[in-house]
């Protein structure tokens, strides 16, 4: 190792600098892209739907964002959270100060019928 690879880059040398975009991930931009991935993804649901995982759609690299603004507007919804018991106790409610809102993200969500499948 040299001197010169703990040297910070220029502006011109970084514009010249090979992308991988393998070590990146899949980035889905567009409708066509993010409605793949999701079909990839997802499995029925008991209501008809397909239900999605979080962290399957984490995993899988993807613009989580842009992929959960999809879900939404395309009527997915997240899924119930089971209620925890964290409240445990005399002074529970008062140690856990969130009154019973359940401030974690949703485990998955859930499709209606027909949603993935091309018109």
């Amino acid at each position: 190792m040299t001197d010169r690879d703990h040297e910070p880059m220029d502006d011109e040398a970084m514009e010249t600098r090979p992308v991988d975009d393998e070590a990146i991930g899949p980035r889905p931009v567009d409708d066509d892209a993010i409605r793949t991935l999701v079909t990839r993804l997802s499995r029925p649901h008991a209501s008809g739907g397909e239900v999605i995982e979080r962290a399957a759609i984490l995993a899988a690299g993807a613009d989580s964002s842009a992929v959960l603004t999809w879900i939404a507007a395309h009527a997915g919804e997240p899924e119930d959270l089971a209620p925890t018991d964290a409240r445990r106790g005399l002074h529970g409610a008062r140690l856990h100060g969130n009154g019973g809102a359940d401030p974690r993200a949703p485990l998955r969500y859930v499709l209606p019928a027909g949603v993935l499948s091309r018109a």
